[in-house]
């Protein structure tokens, strides 16, 4: 099977369910940007402080797919294939490792500034890419079906990774450096 197969040569793609659509259209970005958000959680995977949660994030990385599918299909067209599913236990595990995450870290009182050790960094940028999949998601259902749970799963994944990355922080001895701002 090759790889390329020239259909997208026009500017067009095809969504699950047939329909052909701009790869410019919302859809295509919102997906495109979990799409992204899921190479961010693999790099985030391969840094050395994250070895104990490997399997978490392989985890999320998989949910991401997830989304991704759902995001890719076409709500006008009856798909013959079963899609992967998303239930309210996978909010719930983001909830329950950012509570465990958190007994270990200092209260915040102030915002972060993002930095302080590339795996940190890396963190921060999943962080906010997280947050653009969720606001594309957001805008993508006001005119068209996106499930709740999804755009809840994106939430608490921006959440967890924002704990994620103070965790990374405490883990490598690194400093978290608190916005002071200038008045």
């Amino acid at each position: 099977m090759k790889i390329y197969t020239k259909t997208g040569d026009q500017g067009l793609t095809s969504l699950i369910g047939g329909a052909r659509v701009p790869k410019s259209s919302l859809r295509i970005d919102c997906y495109g940007t979990v799409d992204e958000l899921n190479a961010y959680l693999g790099l985030l995977r391969d840094q050395e402080v994250n070895a104990p949660r490997r399997g978490l994030l392989k985890e999320i990385q998989d949910r991401l797919f997830t989304i991704g599918s759902h995001l890719a299909t076409d709500p006008d067209h009856e798909v013959h294939k079963r899609l992967p599913d998303l239930h309210a236990a996978d909010v719930a595990l983001l909830e329950a490792e950012m509570d465990q995450l958190n007994e270990t870290l200092a209260p915040l009182r102030e915002f972060v500034l993002p930095g302080g050790h590339p795996a940190v960094s890396f963190g921060h940028v999943a962080r906010c890419v997280c947050r653009r999949a969720e606001r594309l998601a957001v805008e993508l259902r006001a005119s068209s079906p996106v499930e709740d749970l999804v755009i809840m799963y994106l939430n608490r994944l921006s959440d967890y990774l924002f704990v994620l990355s103070r965790a990374m922080a405490h883990d490598l001895g690194v400093e978290e450096v608190t916005w002071k701002p200038r008045l």
